[in-house]
């Protein structure tokens, strides 16, 4: 006899049709794997990691969706500061320092930098033809060990030591050279026999109580372009830099008469050949023929690593009218102008010590002027003289003069000379900076001339946490530093991570979270916003 089935009846009875059916499908799957299995390891190896790639990134967000919210832009101003090595005037604190305590050296300063929110240190890594890095070219500095030539030991790398460092704290770190520094007067160990007085005397001249390299000689600024090409490219530095001594400052007799420097034998060879050019001009072209192919090499190694040239702050007596001063054009043949007309660089930070109502060099008239030289739009970032705080000059000088550089139509930073001063809060200097100037972060400011690829950021998790929320993002290798922004109430808060973080743990669940991609020329990519559910 029949028996009617009601709707529930009928319903799992189609249901257990299904199932049955679903069976076959899966025992014809499983024949099919295991045909795979002895015909085909290769793709089925190839097919299960596609799956788990394909899981590993599909979002899983608890407690959020994606939104629109846009969160508010970080300020973006640069913020360096100086580490000097040269006579230990920074960093070590002596030479020949146990490693621990150099590294412990090394850490305070970039903790004093991230404290303070600076977002640069500039790192000098060769002082005088030395090396503060493992060289292939260059004997390791006594300013570090004590001995010209000896390594540290332990062995560590102070260079990829001190980037390691300053990217852990969302730091650049930019790499100082002296081009043409042969010997500083506080080096009294004997050379190594691998430093330059050594290897290729000819290249150098005595003046005053140092030794120097020769810019006519182009055995010399090819020396000096190899030198920083080996940093470019063996560590990741974010950009290399130059300071103001080119052609050395003059030297004076007793009796105060200018004392030429000895370059006769290469200006000679060069006049001789048939140069028309007279004895200044051919100085200056030397240092232009050096800037421009320091710039063009740099780009053709690595595009986005930042070449920066901070010159003495006076171009020339006269420019801006009113001002007086050494002449660099004249005494270091140094023709900054030219050297920023022609885009030589990608920032120029002009050092300009003096405080601002100095008579004949006062520190908003200068600034301005440089900016005003700026055809290329590249970064202006003046220097300020931190080390000279004291009774006679307030940390509020200082202060001021921030306030003024961001007045200044085209000037996007300061550097300060040196990180000693900071370190030791000189008349309350750091405490004034962070409290009056710097209490929040800033983005080092973009240079898109420089953009690269651009960079995505993609949520591919959060996960819920005993005592807030776990996240997990893409990893990006074009992203040089990741901007993370949460608010809580009517509260953001931000945070920059090193480009090579791909998680964070919050101690907090907020009500909106965003992640910025920054890649490593500055440009920031759209925020990727998630929300929580209500």
């Amino acid at each position: 006899m029949l028996r009617t089935l009601n709707g529930r009846e009928l319903n799992a009875k189609t249901q257990r049709r299904k199932d049955a059916k679903d069976l076959l499908s899966l025992h014809g799957a499983f024949a099919s794997l295991r045909f795979c299995v002895k015909k085909r390891s290769v793709e089925l190896r190839l097919l299960a990691t596609s799956f788990v790639l394909l899981f590993s990134l599909t979002p899983t967000f608890a407690g959020y969706i994606r939104t629109n919210v846009v969160p508010p832009t970080l300020k973006r101003e640069f913020r360096g500061v100086w580490v000097a090595t040269v006579n230990n005037i920074d960093w070590p604190s002596k030479p020949g320092l146990p490693v621990e305590e150099q590294k412990r050296e090394l850490v305070r300063i970039m903790d004093r930098a991230a404290q303070i929110h600076l977002n640069a240190v500039l790192f000098q890594v060769r002082p005088s033809c030395d090396a503060l890095y493992e060289s292939r070219i260059e004997p390791w500095s006594e300013y570090l060990t004590g001995r010209m030539g000896e390594p540290p030991a332990p062995w560590y790398d102070p260079l990829a030591f001190a980037v390691e460092e300053a990217h852990k704290r969302g730091l650049e770190l930019h790499a100082w050279f002296n081009p043409f520094r042969a010997r500083h007067v506080s080096g009294t160990n004997p050379p190594s026999l691998k430093h330059i007085t050594k290897a290729n005397p000819e290249l150098v001249r005595t003046y005053g109580k140092d030794l120097w390299l020769d810019p006519g000689e182009a055995a010399v600024r090819e020396r000096t372009i190899s030198v920083v090409l080996d940093v470019v490219k063996r560590y990741d530095v974010d950009g290399i830099v130059m300071d103001d001594y080119f052609y050395p400052y003059k030297e004076k007799q007793r009796s105060g008469k200018l004392v030429d420097f000895p370059d006769w034998r290469s200006w000679s060879r060069y006049h001789s050949s048939g140069g028309t050019l007279d004895r200044d001009d051919w100085r200056r072209d030397n240092v232009n023929q050096f800037v421009e192919r320091l710039y063009t090499s740099v780009k053709a190694e690595k595009q986005q690593v930042k070449v920066g040239l901070s010159p003495f702050g006076i171009w020339r007596p006269g420019f801006p009218q009113g001002v007086k001063g050494m002449d660099s054009y004249t005494n270091l043949y140094a023709d900054s102008k030219l050297w920023l007309n022609q885009g030589w660089g990608d920032y120029f930070a002009p050092q300009l010590y003096w405080p601002i109502n100095a008579t004949n060099q006062s520190f908003p008239v200068l600034l301005k002027w440089w900016t005003e030289q700026n055809t290329k739009s590249r970064h202006i970032w003046p220097g300020g003289a931190v080390s000279r705080v004291s009774s006679n000059f307030p940390a509020g000088e200082i202060v001021n003069q921030v306030l003024l550089t961001r007045k200044q139509p085209g000037a996007t930073g300061n550097i300060h000379w040196s990180v000693t001063a900071l370190l030791r809060n000189n008349r309350g200097i750091a405490d004034s900076l962070l409290r009056e100037v710097y209490p929040d972060l800033a983005l080092v400011p973009a240079s898109p001339w420089l953009s690269g690829p651009s960079v995505t950021p993609t949520f591919l998790s959060v996960q819920d946490q005993s005592a807030g929320v776990a996240l997990a993002w893409a990893k990006n290798e074009q992203a040089r530093s990741w901007l993370l922004q949460t608010r809580t109430g009517a509260n953001w808060k931000s945070e920059i991570l090193p480009g090579s973080v791909t998680r964070k743990s919050l101690n907090d669940r907020p009500e909106v979270i965003a992640l910025t991609a920054i890649n490593r020329a500055g440009v920031a990519s759209p925020p990727e916003s998630i929300v929580k559910v209500p």
